[in-house]
């Protein structure tokens, strides 16, 4: 179980110190793919949110009575139940961004995030120290993605919004808008991160040992049966 931290420090650390997508480099997928404007960096992150915080509550409070052998296909159950609430929801009020997103908003069952705080912390903890976990990580991956977003769409399309920028409308960085130009965003917003929590945040979180999905990994565990010449 993960050692005793406040409250404070459990609804933080996900916005910068533990940032899902610029310090553990988790949903890479949807970040880059829905990015292409503000909106739809913001919406993603927001339905995202939404999903991580009901399927934390509900996960820590299911936790003792799931089954170990099958606890990963009960936390992606509850996770698709509120994932398909939330696909209902934009449906019916903003369908405009229900179209926009379009397969990213389903396929929110299978990022690695919501999986991974479930295996890694709502499983360990309580009800509202879980809500707290997925709401930190929820405004870390919100963030990130509305900010790469507005960049991607200020530079890439000469707008905010949809609202016309004086000059930059007229003279957009087309790249900037498709897919190479959300790599070189993605690569600029995790360097940024670095730079000014001088690697604080990025130190230690790369390689198995620092993988929110590491307990339920086996890559680990074969490598270093692998190198004692065992077959894995």
């Amino acid at each position: 179980m993960e050692k005793k931290t406040s409250k404070l420090a459990i609804l933080t650390k996900g916005i910068i110190k533990e940032n899902p997508v610029l310090v553990l480099l988790l949903g890479t997928c949807p970040t880059l793919a829905t990015t292409s404007s503000a909106l739809n960096g913001l919406g993603m992150g927001v339905s995202a949110t939404a999903v991580l915080i009901c399927s934390n509550i509900v996960i820590s409070l299911l936790a003792k009575i799931i089954p170990d052998k099958v606890r990963i296909p009960c936390y992606i159950v509850v996770i698709a139940g509120f994932v398909t609430v939330v696909q209902f929801v934009l449906q019916a009020f903003v369908p405009s961004l229900y179209a926009s997103l379009g397969l990213f908003i389903p396929l929110i069952v299978v990022n690695c995030i919501i999986l991974g705080r479930a295996e890694m912390f709502a499983s360990k903890n309580n009800a509202f120290d879980s809500a707290l976990d997925g709401i930190g990580m929820g405004i870390g991956f919100t963030l990130a993605l509305g900010a790469m977003g507005a960049v991607r769409e200020i530079l890439g399309a000469g707008t905010i919004f949809g609202i016309a920028l004086p000059w930059l409308s007229a003279h957009p960085i087309l790249i900037i808008a498709l897919a190479p130009g959300g790599f070189f965003i993605f690569a600029c917003a995790i360097a940024a991160v670095n730079f000014f929590t001088k690697g604080k945040g990025v130190k230690g979180s790369f390689g198995c040992h620092g993988c929110a999905m590491a307990s339920i990994c086996q890559q680990e565990k074969c490598i270093a049966e692998l190198e004692k010449g065992v077959e894995a």
